[in-house]
C-alpha cells in the first residue's frame, strides 16, 4: 500500500470514529425524545386497560344473569317464591383476555405524540451517521466491517435500528420498542468504543473469503431481529403481570399503571415475539449452514467443536424448541416468553461471552 492510500484510509477511519460518536450525541438526544413522550403520555387517562378488563367482567356477568332463568321454589299450600340465579364465577383461560392494545407512549396526548414524532425523526437521523460511520470503516480497512467485535458491534446495532424503522414504515405497532431501543443501543455503542474498539486493520488470513459477506451479515441481521423479539417478550412479562393484577382485582401501582397500560396487550405482545423469532429463525439456520460450508474451505472441516459453533447450534435448538413448543405444546405466554428469552441469551452469550472468555478458532474479538 502507498504512503498516501495509507494516509487516506487513516483518516477514513478518524471519519468513521467521529460519525459513530456523532450518532451517540444524536441517539441521546432520540433517548431524552422519548422521555419526553413517556412523560406527556402519562397525563392521559390512566386505567384505560382496567377499565376495559372491569367493563368486560361486568358485562359478561350482567350477560350471564340475564340469559339464566329464575329458580322458582314451590312451598307448602302451592305458594311459590323466585329466588335469583346464583353467583357464578368463571376464570379465563391463560391468554384468552380480550383486552385492547394502549394508545402507545404518547397516551393520545397531543405534546406526547410531538414529542414521539421528534424520537423517531432524530432516530433516523442517528441510524442514518451510524451507517454513514460503518460505509467509512468499510472503506479504511477496503473489505467488509466486520473484523472484530468493534466492527460488529456498531453493525449490529445499526441494523436493529433499521429493522425497527422499517416496522415502522410498514404501519406496524412498534412504536412502544423506541425508548427500549436507544437505551440499548446507546449501551451498545459505549461498550463498543470504550472495552472493544480496535485500529483499522487488515482481516486474519481466514477470513479472506466472500463467505464473510454472506455468513457474518446473515449472522448480524439475525442478533438484530432475534434482540427485537427479545424486547418483545421481556414487555409481554410486565403486561402479563398488569393484566393478571387487574383480572384479580388489585389495583397497580400508578406509575406502573402509567407506564403499562399504554403498551398493547400481553396477547399481542406475545404474537409480536413469536412472528419475529419465527420468520428469521430460517435464516439463523442458514447462518449456521453457511458457516460450515465456510469452515470446510478455510480449515478443511465443516464441523470442529469450536466454542463459537458450539454456542451457535445451541441458540438453535433453544430457538427450535421454542418454536416447536409454541407449534405442537400449545405453549403460549409466560413459558414461552421464557424460553424466547433463554435463546436470545444464549446468542448474547454467544457473542460476549465465547468471544471474550472463550478461545477458539473464531478468537477474532481484537480486545
Amino acid at each position: 500500500m502507498t504512503p498516501l492510500a495509507a494516509a487516506a484510509n487513516e483518516n477514513l477511519a478518524e471519519i468513521s470514529n467521529y460519525l459513530i460518536y456523532s450518532s451517540m450525541a444524536v441517539y441521546m438526544l432520540a433517548f431524552f425524545a422519548h422521555i419526553a413522550e413517556w412523560t406527556f403520555g402519562s397525563r392521559s387517562k390512566v386505567g384505560r386497560t382496567a377499565a376495559a378488563l372491569t367493563g368486560a367482567k361486568e358485562s359478561g356477568a350482567a350477560g350471564a344473569a340475564a340469559a339464566a332463568p329464575a329458580v322458582r321454589v314451590r312451598g307448602k299450600g302451592g305458594a311459590t317464591a323466585v329466588l335469583d340465579q346464583p353467583k357464578v364465577t368463571t376464570r379465563s383461560a391463560a391468554g384468552a383476555r380480550d383486552v385492547p392494545d394502549g394508545p402507545g407512549a404518547a397516551g393520545g396526548t397531543v405534546q406526547g405524540d410531538l414529542y414521539g414524532r421528534i424520537a423517531v425523526s432524530l432516530t433516523a437521523l442517528a441510524f442514518l451517521v451510524e451507517a454513514a460511520g460503518v460505509v467509512a470503516r468499510a472503506l479504511s480497512v477496503q473489505r467488509a466491517p466486520w473484523g472484530n467485535m468493534y466492527e460488529f458491534s456498531i453493525t449490529f446495532s445499526t441494523v436493529a435500528v433499521g429493522v425497527y424503522l422499517v416496522l415502522l414504515a410498514l404501519k406496524k405497532n412498534v412504536g412502544w420498542l423506541g425508548l427500549i431501543l436507544v437505551t440499548t443501543v446507546l449501551l451498545d455503542l459505549g461498550i463498543a468504543v470504550t472495552w472493544l474498539y480496535t485500529d483499522s486493520d487488515q482481516l486474519v488470513p481466514a477470513l479472506h473469503s466472500y463467505w464473510l459477506w454472506i455468513h457474518v451479515s446473515t449472522a448480524i441481521f439475525c442478533g438484530a431481529v432475534f434482540y427485537i423479539g427479545a424486547a418483545g417478550a421481556v414487555l409481554y412479562l410486565f403486561r402479563d403481570s398488569y393484566e393478571s393484577q387487574l383480572e384479580a382485582g388489585r389495583t397497580p401501582g400508578r406509575f406502573r399503571s402509567s407506564v403499562l397500560e399504554r403498551l398493547p396487550s400481553a396477547a399481542s405482545l406475545d404474537k409480536f415475539s413469536y412472528r419475529i423469532n419465527a420468520a428469521v429463525f430460517p435464516l439463523w439456520t442458514f447462518t449456521i449452514i453457511a458457516g460450515a460450508i465456510w469452515a470446510g474451505d478455510a480449515w478443511g472441516r465443516y464441523w470442529n467443536w469450536d466454542p463459537k459453533e458450539v454456542w451457535s447450534f445451541v441458540t438453535w435448538v433453544a430457538y427450535a424448541c421454542y418454536l416447536h413448543a409454541r407449534a405442537t405444546a400449545g405453549w403460549k405466554g409466560r413459558k414461552a416468553a421464557y424460553l424466547a428469552l433463554f435463546a436470545f441469551a444464549c446468542w448474547i452469550w454467544n457473542y460476549y461471552g465465547v468471544n471474550i472468555l472463550l478461545s477458539g478458532k473464531h478468537s477474532y474479538a481484537g480486545v
